[in-house]
């Protein structure tokens, strides 16, 4: 054992080793965007109230007033009132705001407290959001208790029964479906792009492309079309899987296919202007992780963002990614047409605007 030689190694091993901005990014970055992102993912778990949106239909009686004080009281959730609009039920309301949790109270809670009958609430939760689920059910569960105590001794008055939100029928896999949606429409561009764009440049292929007759336009079309194509396969493919492999109850829907086509535009033109502003392919896909993990986690894709704190979720809405799976999950859990038009009109401005710095960033050859 040459203690000079391993020495001498050791010191080009760490050299090269900090010289790659990939490995760096792994080892050292990497790590502390996960414990930053879940750390404030998860922070708000159990130590915030869950919001709760109440539709009191027994027109704020002394009871139910009482009730929703006392379920306010209990620190574990926020008390909303809320006035549906015409023609839509508090479901409805709960899937086109992406709110995760509701509690109906019927019409005749204030008699039925008074004569010592039965009166049954609506909780609608969210089972994709297990954690606030468990917390809402748990409060009201209690207030219950202690109102069926106080009224009665003991003896049943109040109770609930459990809906899902936009549907009694779904279940975790129908909610988590289009955020897989959103998630593949999001990385194979990103990824491929950035790679392409920036380790084409340095081998030089663009150069060589532009001796030929095609144009950067129809290389960029080329493209475009392989990864829309790309993106409707794979809404195909994980629908078909949920469906058959897992008994999900989401199908095909019209207002899919607007993000399947502004999506993959969107993200090909972001991993373009990231590959093409970078310098090398590695500081390249430093800036691609960068960009795309935040974004993975924090647009609703596995996690509602409803269950966010309100800092996180002003962060969440500004990433594009957000009202691409916003909009497939008002398309295709929620049927709600007006929300899905909104986040296509938001996605498509974006995609417009990075397409636009795409076109002005990215060159046949380099300076």
């Amino acid at each position: 054992m040459n203690g000079p030689r391993v020495l001498s190694y050791f010191v080009a091993f760490a050299k090269g080793y900090l010289r790659n901005p990939l490995g760096l990014f792994f080892s050292l970055i990497f790590p502390v965007i996960l414990i930053l992102i879940f750390g404030a993912v998860f922070a708000n778990s159990g130590s915030s109230a869950v919001p709760l949106y109440v539709e009191n239909l027994d027109h704020n009686s002394p009871g139910s007033v009482a009730f929703l004080q006392a379920l306010d009281h209990t620190g574990a959730v926020q008390v909303n009132v809320v006035i549906p609009p015409a023609g839509t039920n508090l479901s409805s309301y709960l899937a086109s705001n992406g709110e995760s949790a509701g509690l109906l109270i019927p019409a005749g809670f204030q008699a039925a407290l008074t004569n010592k009958t039965h009166v049954t609430l609506q909780l609608f939760t969210n089972p994709s959001a297990a954690s606030q689920a468990g917390i809402v059910i748990g409060a009201v569960q209690g207030v219950e208790s202690a109102v069926n105590l106080q009224e009665a001794g003991g003896s049943t008055i109040v109770t609930s029964t459990y809906f899902n939100v936009g549907s009694q029928i779904y279940t975790y896999i129908d909610y988590l479906i289009p955020g897989l949606i959103g998630f593949s429409i999001l990385t194979s561009p990103m990824f491929s792009m950035v790679n392409i764009s920036s380790t084409w440049k340095r081998d030089k292929l663009f150069r060589q492309l532009s001796l030929t007759p095609l144009t950067r336009a129809e290389w960029l079309t080329a493209a475009l079309i392989w990864y829309v194509l790309l993106a409707l396969v794979s809404a195909f493919v994980m629908i078909g899987v949920g469906r058959f492999v897992f008994g999900a109850h989401v199908s095909v829907v019209l207002w899919m296919f607007p993000f399947l086509l502004a999506g993959p535009v969107l993200f090909v033109s972001l991993g373009l202007v990231a590959g093409s502003a970078s310098k090398t392919p590695e500081s390249a896909a430093v800036v691609g992780n960068v960009i795309l993990f935040p974004m993975m986690f924090l647009s609703g894709t596995f996690f509602p963002v409803s269950g966010f704190s309100p800092p996180l979720q002003n962060v969440a809405h500004v990433l594009p990614l957000y009202y691409v799976i916003d909009g497939l999950n008002a398309g295709i859990l929620f049927g709600n047409g007006a929300g899905a038009l909104r986040d296509f009109i938001v996605t498509a401005v974006i995609a417009l605007v990075f397409f636009i710095a795409a076109i002005r960033l990215f060159s046949w050859r380099e300076d």
